[in-house]
């Protein structure tokens, strides 16, 4: 079976090792693509449209999952497209407690250093599910399901910390201290987080990532990889002309989309 395939993996020397091993399982497997970040493995599968992305976990920047994600966010629409979405292959080292993760989400991976025996394994369930697929494609909805749930995973969830209640944003000399509470949308932008509140925007350079885990998650919803929403501050979600769904929220003029991953969350009652 024809096939291709790209690897994130940021250590040359385990990308050269599991290329070599794809190519001696799978001779037919052509890899299209290493790259050793996940920005770019985002950037060249939605380029390459390959059948197989191989995602190590952790990789300067965007991890395997986080690079996963975006990809299902920014991925278009099965119908039409002639490229059904890819499947996904983490890379771990992580340990048995969270390979459970994994498995309850029914992805795929494999381990840190490569086991051949494993490795055959997994490029035969991927040959199945290859043929399995032909001629009809793999429904987009399918894998951002898949998603979902290893984002939800225990296994892989953040590690808890003591609750936010205070951001501590520096405009100039000063040091604002902004209840979490007023906050009604924290944003990724591009080294900093915008964190908007009803009567102005400030600038932190807390990532996401570390902000997430000390959120209470009932009440700031993530809706998209770089937007978190406090849910009392949503005033509807709509579809724009595009079939976006977008969000009003009481007080700011911004409409944050909502990626698919998330989408669940908007549903009547």
């Amino acid at each position: 079976m024809h096939a291709t395939a790209l690897i994130a993996e940021d250590e040359p020397l385990l990308a050269a090792a599991l290329a070599a091993e794809l190519q001696r399982l799978w001779p037919e497997l052509q890899v299209v693509a290493t790259v050793g970040h996940g920005a770019a493995a985002v950037e060249q599968a939605l380029a390459l449209r390959p059948d197989i992305c191989f995602l190590d976990i952790r990789m300067p920047g965007q991890n395997g999952i986080e690079a996963a994600q975006a990809l299902a966010e920014d991925w278009p629409d099965d119908a039409g497209t002639g490229a059904p979405f890819p499947l996904i292959v983490f890379v771990t080292a992580y340990e048995q407690y969270a390979l459970q993760a994994f498995q309850a989400a029914a992805v795929d991976y494999v381990l840190k250093p490569v086991d051949p025996a494993r490795l055959a394994q997994t490029c035969a369930r991927l040959r199945s599910r290859l043929a399995q697929r032909a001629g009809t494609g793999q429904p987009l909805e399918a894998a951002v399901a898949q998603l979902r749930a290893l984002l939800q995973a225990p296994g892989l969830a953040p590690a808890g910390a003591e609750p936010l209640q205070v951001i501590q944003a520096g405009v100039g000399q000063a040091i604002h201290m902004v209840p979490v509470t007023e906050v009604i949308c924290f944003e990724a932008a591009d080294k900093y987080v915008r964190v908007l509140t009803a009567e102005r925007e400030y600038l932190i350079r807390t990532s996401l990532r570390e902000l997430l885990p000390r959120l209470d998650p009932q009440q700031f919803w993530l809706v998209h990889r770089g937007v978190v929403v406090r849910a009392t501050a949503i005033e509807a979600a709509v579809r724009d002309e595009t079939g976006k769904l977008r969000l009003h929220l009481r007080g700011r003029p911004e409409r944050p989309v909502v990626s698919r991953i998330h989408a669940h969350r908007f549903r009547p009652m």
